[in-house]
């Protein structure tokens, strides 16, 4: 599908508010994608449709995903929520052919993951950094600058600032959102 149809399909089932993200995301990553060497079209892709099930509600979430085979994990049964990536890359491959590092890259964009691809990287800072994204959980001027300059250390960056975000806030921290710090900090002490 053309970048045209995926963004009117994703703005048809979106809030308006959650398809200014949308846009926002598309738009970052196609930025990150031109500095780091990724298809720009496919990371624009990505960025459109990374949130198509961010709107569901709990219960059609657990209801996709248990009709659709979709593993849930036991943080995602108590927050539902955090299926809407592996949601929104199952109907990515299914109804706009998304091959399997795009579907990676919508599934992992809100915990992250160990051993991600570029394009993973990047709609995970995308997401994140994007220009309509607002809020104090971290500084989001630093993490926009660091993201032109260095992916890894810009998700470790952002991975910090949630976990001592979560601490404070008593709030779960997804163990693959560990795992990807942890993979980036063994793996840039080891090169």
């Amino acid at each position: 599908m053309t970048y045209d149809e995926i963004y009117q399909d994703v703005q048809k089932r979106l809030s308006e508010y959650r398809f200014t993200h949308s846009i926002g995301v598309a738009k970052k990553a196609k930025e990150l994608a031109k500095i780091y060497g990724v298809d720009e079209e496919v990371a624009e892709k990505v960025g459109i449709a990374h949130d198509l099930a961010k709107e569901l509600s709990d219960t059609e979430m657990l209801n996709y995903a248990n009709s659709n085979n979709i593993e849930i994990d036991e943080i995602e049964k108590q927050q539902p929520d955090l299926l809407h990536g592996k949601i929104a890359a199952d109907i990515a491959k299914k109804e706009y052919g998304f091959n399997e590092d795009m579907q990676n890259a919508i599934k992992w964009h809100t915990t992250g993951r160990a051993n991600m691809s570029k394009l993973e990287k990047i709609i995970y800072i995308a997401d994140k950094t994007e220009e309509n994204r607002k809020g104090d959980r971290f500084d989001l001027e630093k993490s926009r600058e660091l993201s032109k300059q260095d992916l890894d250390k810009t998700i470790i960056f952002l991975i910090d600032e949630f976990i001592i975000y979560g601490i404070k806030n008593e709030r779960i921290i997804h163990p693959c959102s560990v795992s990807a710090r942890n993979y980036l900090l063994f793996t840039k002490n080891h090169k």
